[in-house]
């Protein structure tokens, strides 16, 4: 086959001296050998073959020196023994800049500047460069610069963090007629200098009264603003009372700590936390515990004013999270809830959240709430650094049945009802979820469940109760009636949630006693006429 026209024919050089022209192949033309196609490159204008050796992989190209000469007009020709093609290409040279990549990179910085410095290849031309910079979230930045300078070049980046690492490289083109871009240079990657921590620490507390005063355990974390700025941090704790100005007190702590305990009296204390690193401090932050009032109902978490007893209330779980909402009050600049992820250990991981002033409600969720378990939170609100408890709310993530059943501690029989009594079953006490009320099952006669006020009931095996629904967990006392004398029975009473409740594995079992009334009936009509009847015949005898 003939070949193929050269396909893509563009020229370029990188100093003005030296021409590279490339181009694609074409298709197999199935001649090989002698026969296989010869490139030829030539100039028009001069009239000369060009002096350069064609190689080919991927594409094809050629090099040469074109000394002085700076308008081209460059022929390639393709031939085999079938046919012969041409491309052409006219240029000005200075068009046609392509640079060398930029090298020898190198920085000055500070905290949030730095200055990348290059040197060029091409120190006739004057260039204009791009420098691309990796930021930590992986985002890219592009920042132009024109290098006044022929042999070198710089770009000043500002604006940046602190003692953190960024990514840069540069690739530049002609200023004049711009043609293409270099290629990159290497990457360099540079990691700004340390300062002061910004931000503040999001500091709580939680509060246990004991002899002659409290015991103060405190808790700080990183807020979403703060920054160390730094290789390593540390924190330092101080106290002081509020009233007479003594001496503060501090202790300082490594980065892996998180919490610490102090011992304080019964006076108001300033306690703040700041973080530190090798440049200075953070700003600190502060909590202002009040004087101690005297009350003796002062709550593991909680330090507030008043004397009143604050309700439980119970809240409901998501797929998403536990919903808290609460009265909104105008006094406070912020509202904080707090709880713990694993309330039946010690320590129990203390979590808190803070909430704007125009805040009354929020969806907790945490890795560690799983269903089944009731979590009790606190909202305190705060105004002046100081909080006040506001509400207690207490819920689970989602209900589950109660493992602990109610045990019927009493039973009245009747010859038609039996009373069932369980007094002491715990409803407030921990459960698997919250008791919403009872079942009472009870056997019936025949299949369908005829006892009146009650539902019909089948179990898995097929068999069916008679179901009675007690909707007030406080009532712990129920009769069943209607029920027939001198019969078997078999109850169970059985507490249910929000999520269900268990199989029925149990029953207690009754007979009901004779009627009497029955008896009386019995005599009354048939008994005592055939007695009479008895005498009078005997007397008719006589």
């Amino acid at each position: 086959e003939p070949p193929d026209t050269p396909n893509d024919f563009s020229c370029q050089t990188q100093d003005m001296r030296i021409v590279t022209c490339t181009w694609s192949q074409g298709g197999d033309t199935h001649l090989y050998g002698r026969h296989s196609p010869k490139y030829t490159l030539s100039e028009e204008f001069s009239q000369k073959t060009v002096p350069c050796t064609v190689s080919c992989s991927e594409q094809c190209s050629c090099s040469w020196d074109i000394g002085q000469q700076r308008i081209c007009n460059i022929t390639v020709t393709v031939e085999n023994p079938l046919g012969k093609k041409t491309a052409t290409d006219v240029f000005d040279v200075t068009h046609r800049i392509y640079p060398a990549a930029p090298f020898q990179l190198w920085e000055e910085s500070t905290d949030t500047e730095i200055t990348l410095y290059w040197k060029h290849r091409n120190k006739e031309i004057e260039l204009f460069c791009q420098t691309e910079v990796i930021q930590p979230d992986g985002q890219v930045e592009l920042h132009n610069s024109s290098d006044a300078q022929l042999h070198s070049g710089s770009v000043t980046l500002g604006g940046l963090q602190p003692y953190t690492e960024y990514t840069a490289r540069v690739h530049c083109g002609a200023a004049k007629h711009f043609w293409r871009w270099s290629e990159w240079s290497e990457a360099l990657t540079i990691r700004t200098k340390e300062a002061s921590p910004s931000g503040k620490l999001d500091i709580w507390r939680e509060i246990t009264p004991v002899l002659g005063g409290r015991n103060v355990t405190l808790f700080w974390k990183q807020a979403p603003s703060f920054r160390a700025n730094a290789r390593s941090i540390s924190y330092e704790v101080t106290w002081e009372k509020v009233e007479d100005g003594s001496k503060p007190e501090s202790i300082s702590f490594s980065s892996v700590y998180n919490s610490t305990r102090i011992s304080i009296d019964n006076h108001s204390y300033r306690i703040s936390i700041m973080a530190k690193n090798n440049v200075n401090y953070s700003l600190p932050s502060v909590l202002i515990i009040p004087r101690a009032t005297g009350n003796s109902r002062n709550t593991l978490f909680c330090s507030f004013v008043g004397t009143k007893e604050l309700k439980e209330e119970q809240v409901n779980g998501t797929d998403d999270g536990i919903f808290i909402s609460w009265e909104p009050r105008h006094i406070y600049d912020s509202y904080i809830i707090d709880w713990c992820n694993f309330p039946m250990l010690q320590p129990c991981d203390l979590q808190w959240k803070r909430f704007g002033p125009n805040t009354s409600s929020a969806l907790i969720n945490s890795a560690a709430f799983v269903p089944g378990v009731r979590y009790n939170f606190h909202v305190y609100g705060s105004v002046a650094n100081t909080a006040s408890l506001l509400e207690r709310k207490t819920g689970y993530l989602r209900e589950l049945p109660t493992l602990l059943d109610p045990v019927v501690e009493k039973v009245e029989l009747t010859f038609n009802a039996v009373t069932l009594s369980w007094d002491s079953y715990p409803t407030n006490k921990s459960q698997f979820g919250f008791v919403r009320g009872y079942h009472v099952y009870v056997s019936p006669i025949q299949e369908k469940c005829s006892l009146k006020g009650s539902k019909k009931h089948v179990l898995p095996d097929g068999s069916v109760l008679c179901k009675y629904t007690i909707e007030n967990p406080e009532e712990k006392r129920y009769t069943v009636k209607h029920l027939l004398s001198n019969t078997k029975y078999k109850l169970v009473v059985k507490a249910y949630t929000s999520g269900g409740e268990t199989p029925i594995v149990n029953f207690i079992y009754i007979d009901t006693p004779f009627n009497s009334n029955v008896l009386y009936l019995l005599v009354l009509l048939v008994i005592v006429p055939s007695l009479v009847a008895a005498i009078c015949r005997w007397k008719m005898k006589w």
